[in-house]
């Protein structure tokens, strides 16, 4: 049995999964361990398999690949947050449909004001709330042009919206995008959409990024949704921009602070839409289908010997390899 040891989280296979990833580390010391044994197995361990607290990663001095069941990798790609040398893998591709259709749900709700006609059904008013918007012809502005904005773009595109996305650098538009701008454009396109999604994991760049400032810059029929993380929104500057009617509404899977206190004024606000961080995660089978692919292709990239993919750039946070 070789002494290189392979940790994998428990709780998140089933054990026909768990079977399946033993099988892809033959002569490897594989164990599974719950949480309450992480701090006792992450010294010995190799390669693991999840999504460990990370201070308990300093630890891990044998590390040599961690494998992340998330797709947001932002605390682990910290500085420190690893051992020297340790590569750092996540699960990105594998939740982008999911959470597409989630936000193709959300626009479909605001520019339908449905969340006002669920207001009104509450309080037993039969009142018309006014025009409404389409899918076909209307602005979406992606922001974040990778798996999950890239699959939201494709849906947007085939129902006839006008798709610009944003990303990081410049390269050539996907067919189903119009066009392609980097951020250092966004404040000029803002006004120009019916809906501003935001895909984006947290750094240094998207901290803050629709702060009073921006969110000034939309129309007022227009509506903002962020399923990437939640610091990328001021928060209460976007309390207020709905208040004054800045902008038309809000989608929020993820907020700042997470979870949102009970008592948060977002929480009465009749134009946001508010979910508790639940468009990723494993709702759909259909991502944690994907989940384990990207674990099990590692598992066996690792046994032999091989570079893995979905790798993360430590420096950027942003992934570097495709799956």
């Amino acid at each position: 049995m070789n002494e290189t040891q392979i940790l994998i989280l428990q709780s998140f296979f089933s054990p026909e999964e768990e079977n399946r990833l033993r099988d892809a580390l033959p002569g490897f010391s594989v164990r599974f361990c719950g949480p309450a044994d992480w701090a006792d197995a992450l010294p010995e361990a190799s390669f693991v398999i999840g999504n460990p607290p990370v201070p308990l990663l300093r630890s891990a001095k044998k590390l040599r690949l961690l494998q992340l069941i998330s797709s947001g990798a932002n605390q682990y790609a910290a500085p420190g947050a690893l051992p020297e040398g340790a590569q750092l893998a996540c699960a990105t591709g594998s939740y982008g449909p999911g959470i597409a259709e989630y936000l193709l749900a959300c626009t479909m709700s605001l520019f339908l004001r449905l969340p006002a006609y669920g207001a009104n059904q509450r309080a037993h008013a039969w009142h018309d709330e006014g025009p409404v918007r389409a899918m076909k012809g209307a602005s979406i502005l992606v922001v974040g042009l990778g798996d999950i904005g890239g699959q939201y773009a494709r849906r947007c595109h085939a129902l006839g919206a006008h798709v610009t996305g944003v990303c990081r650098t410049k390269r050539e538009a996907p067919p189903f995008v119009e066009e392609l701008h980097t951020f250092d454009e966004l404040d000029a396109l803002l006004p120009r959409a019916d809906a501003v999604a935001l895909c984006v994991p947290e750094t240094k760049q998207t901290i803050g990024l629709m702060d009073r400032r921006r969110l000034a810059l939309m129309r007022p029929d227009s509506v903002l949704l962020n399923v990437g993380r939640g610091t990328a929104v001021v928060t209460a500057d976007l309390v207020q921009a709905l208040r004054d009617g800045t902008i038309g509404g809000a989608a929020l899977d993820v907020t700042d602070p997470e979870p949102l206190p009970p008592d948060h004024p977002l929480w009465d606000e009749p134009r946001c839409i508010l979910t508790p961080h639940i468009s990723g995660g494993s709702h759909f089978i259909g991502t944690r289908e994907r989940i384990f692919s990207i674990c099990l292709e590692n598992a066996r990239r690792f046994a032999a010997g091989k570079a893995a993919v979905n790798l993360v750039d430590r420096t950027t946070g942003y992934r570097v390899s495709q799956p």
